[in-house]
């Protein structure tokens, strides 16, 4: 006799802990081969991902630079007054594997959090279910726009003021393949991730950890932590700090107005 729905799902919820864990394993190897894939596919085409992409905020010709051209009319960008360079024997090797892995891991981002979900699913009623699936696309995006806003906003800029800042004449700006790549990282992939606060109010309130109420209250708090994260992720300059700060403090109220819908959600619920 074939099972019906209802019996699989409480199969799902009736599985022993060591049956769970084995189920995250699975989503997890499933995750790592979509990231060992996306980064294959990277280190194939490497030429094209260094020189184009992770190069690109480097050279004159990125198109922030040609907008902030076609704005101010007066003064185009000239191009930067420094140098990449490699200090390390196997330095250039183990660049181009880090490489691919970070651009497998934000190619593969939306199928990680698609797995994480298909993880979660069997513990969510139907409702929950149908309210989640969206989470799924709103998480991805979230995390698009926040690397899309680091490569194209804040690496210009902030590659800008570490170029031409100088405590003296006498010294020349060369910096190592690793700081350059490991800079890249720190504006994009953690820009992404930290685009998705809204995501995380939203779990936060799910859970009844956070009321619209206290993030009202305490708002003023809330600013506080902005900034000091906005200064952890980017360079000691005040501009790439504003620029970080300003969308973050437009997430969290969005933060607030998604909190709210919840408690309304959870009251029609109860």
């Amino acid at each position: 006799m074939p099972l019906d729905q209802g019996d699989i799902e409480n199969d799902d919820k009736n599985m022993s802990f060591f049956e769970h864990i084995d189920e995250l394993r699975s989503h997890i190897i499933k995750s790592l081969l979509a990231i060992c894939i996306f980064g294959v596919l990277a280190y194939v085409f490497s030429d094209f991902v260094v020189d184009t992409i992770i190069f690109g905020p480097k050279s004159k010709d990125f198109i922030t630079y040609k907008i902030l051209c076609m704005l101010s009319k007066d003064s185009c960008f000239e191009g930067y007054d420094f140098k990449i360079i490699n200090t390390d024997v196997t330095g250039q090797f183990i660049m181009s594997l880090s490489i691919a892995f970070i651009t497998g891991l934000i190619i593969a981002f939306p199928f990680i959090i698609y797995q994480f979900w298909l993880f979660l699913k069997p513990a969510l009623k139907p409702k929950e279910r149908k309210k989640t699936t969206g989470i799924i696309m709103v998480s991805s995006l979230l995390f698009i726009i926040g690397v899309l806003f680091g490569y194209y906003v804040l690496a210009p800029c902030s590659l800008f003021f570490m170029a031409s800042y100088h405590i003296s004449t006498e010294i020349n700006n060369t910096w190592t393949i690793q700081s350059y790549i490991s800079f890249m990282a720190m504006l994009t992939v953690a820009t992404g991730l930290i685009f998705e606060l809204p995501l995380v109010m939203y779990f936060l309130a799910k859970l009844g950890l956070i009321t619209s109420s206290f993030l009202k209250k305490n708002r003023r708090y809330a600013i506080l932590i902005i900034v000091v994260v906005a200064a952890i992720v980017t360079p000691p300059d005040v501009g790439s700090q504003i620029l970080v700060s300003i969308p973050l403090l437009v997430l969290f109220e969005i933060g607030i107005i998604v909190t709210k819908r919840v408690e309304k959600n959870l009251k029609k619920e109860s």
